[in-house]
């Protein structure tokens, strides 16, 4: 109700007309009239002088008009405010990702795409537990492999595999495992699993594996399987520039796993806005 009578009367001030201003609100004159005279009777005070030929102020009614041009334009840049936030990524993301693939990985990007938008602001927590988005108040999650929980929509962004590798030192000393029962015969540097993830004869299989080093740092597992110490399996972002470079030699290749997915995660609630979307988008256009 404190609205009512509020834009005829800024039209009629500023036309200086009853007509013109039911013209430009696409209403009678008669029901101009009738919604300034309850705003009149609502305020207990007299807003315009009315004749024949003219509609002006009255010294209340030019008070009255200063303070609602204000808000109306208050409003106006509001609705501004919510439309540009339609079309250009802005406001504050919060995201988890995985520890090592979050620093390695995501971050680097999330730092490129806020310089290309730069009204963004992050907020990221990396951690390789699976944190509970909408109790904690996350946008987005990034989770590697099998997705479990239904009750989220995801995206996947890109794949990874994973690789066995050992150093030219440790198979020059042991030798090629060359199937996968073989693996028993070797120093297998184990991660946080006892097995590890093939594929044989296109059926997945999970492999037990032993070895006199556990670590539940990757980085820490790379370093000893250069140092020959034993056979390690890693996903590819650890590894790849390693055998690329022949540091690590990649084997049992014809038994790798399926690709892996790399995915967006987000509640399935919660509408995407322009900055959630933009960021995804630009995660799956640079991730590889």
């Amino acid at each position: 109700m404190q609205w009512e009578g509020i834009n005829e009367f800024v039209y009629v001030a500023e036309t200086e007309s009853f007509t013109k201003a039911s013209k430009n609100l696409a209403i009678s004159t008669a029901q101009v009239s009738r919604q300034i005279s309850a705003l009149e009777t609502r305020l207990n005070v007299k807003l315009f002088y009315r004749t024949t030929r003219k509609v002006s102020l009255t010294e209340e009614g030019r008070l009255f008009y200063q303070h609602c041009r204000s808000v109306l334009d208050g409003l106006e840049a509001a609705e501004r405010a919510i439309t540009n936030l339609q079309s250009t990524p802005q406001g504050t993301i919060r995201l988890t990702a995985p520890v090592t693939y979050g620093e390695q990985q995501i971050l680097p990007l999330v730092n490129d795409f806020m310089l290309l938008y730069p009204d963004v602001e992050v907020t990221a927590y990396l951690s390789n537990q699976k944190i509970d988005l909408v109790e904690q108040g996350y946008d987005l999650a990034i989770r590697l492999g099998k997705l479990s929980d239904s009750s989220m929509m995801a995206r996947k962004l890109a794949t990874r595999t994973n690789s066995v590798c050992a150093s030219p030192a440790y198979l020059e000393k042991y030798g090629f495992p060359h199937s996968l029962s073989e693996l028993n015969k070797h120093s297998c540097l184990l991660g946080t699993l006892d097995y590890w993830h093939f594929r044989d004869d296109d059926k997945a299989r999970n492999i037990r594996v032993k070895g006199k080093l556990r670590y539940n740092s990757g980085f820490s597992l790379v370093d000893a399987a250069l140092k020959g110490l034993g056979i390690v399996q890693l996903p590819d972002y650890y590894v790849q520039e390693h055998i690329k470079r022949g540091a690590l030699v990649s084997l049992l290749e014809n038994y790798s796993e399926s690709e892996e997915g790399i995915w967006a995660i987000y509640p399935r609630n919660r509408h995407l806005s322009p900055k959630i979307r933009s960021l995804v988008d630009y995660l799956a256009k640079h991730l590889v």
